[in-house]
């Protein structure tokens, strides 16, 4: 059974909370202006996958063990921001693959994929208020009375993934542009510093959420 009408209230409503600025749209931007649009869509990717296994468990309750031991889940938190900030700090010292260097002006930077869904996945998963939150948006946009894992519920999902999905497109073609006017003015070091910031502010997000 599907409730169009709460499906259409909540197209809308998360479109609203994809398009506000946080970890992932961060993120998003950060890659943007270091590696480029085509090669972020795989750090969207791993994020779309993490959004889409913390709405279900959210979704069918399990994140409430998390309340339980929250210590083991803060663990968890502290290493993804500890890593998310190992990665910023190399991208602000023009190192590490993530870092644009000369061979980024021939368009040849390379970086890995699987770093790439890596990062958007821990992003993703590590963040506890993304847990809260949707354990807490949910239930009203759910059918009562039936099981949760059903079309209606399919729909809902697909409506947060793409949303996010559109939304992280957006703010890595920001990325992107703004990284383009930089390095046309010869500003290398400037973009892998903004870049690493960015991701600087991500990691100590994650940390501090995990608090």
């Amino acid at each position: 059974m599907i409730d169009p009408t709460k499906i259409l209230l909540f197209i809308p409503t998360m479109l609203l909370i994809s398009a506000t600025p946080g970890m992932c749209m961060t993120l998003a931007m950060s890659l943007g202006m270091s590696v480029g649009l085509r090669r972020t869509a795989w750090m969207m990717a791993g994020e779309v996958a993490g959004v889409a296994i913390v709405s279900t468990l959210s979704g069918i309750g399990v994140a409430s063990l998390m309340l339980r031991y929250p210590r083991g889940f803060a663990a968890f938190t502290l290493l993804g921001g500890l890593y998310m900030g190992w990665l910023g700090l190399q991208m602000w010292r023009s190192r590490g693959s993530m870092a644009i260097h000369a061979e980024a002006l021939a368009g040849s930077v390379t970086v890995s994929r699987r770093s790439l869904i890596t990062q958007g996945f821990v992003t993703a998963i590590a963040n506890p208020k993304g847990w809260a939150f949707f354990m807490a948006l949910l239930p009203p946009f759910l059918l009562t009375g039936e099981q949760l894992l059903n079309v209606h519920f399919a729909i809902i999902l697909l409506v947060i993934m793409l949303s996010e999905l559109l939304c992280m497109t957006l703010y890595a073609a920001g990325g992107k542009a703004l990284g383009k006017l930089l390095r046309h003015r010869g500003n290398v070091a400037i973009i892998n510093r903004v870049a690493g910031t960015l991701m600087i502010a991500v990691g100590a997000w994650l940390i501090l959420q995990g608090r």
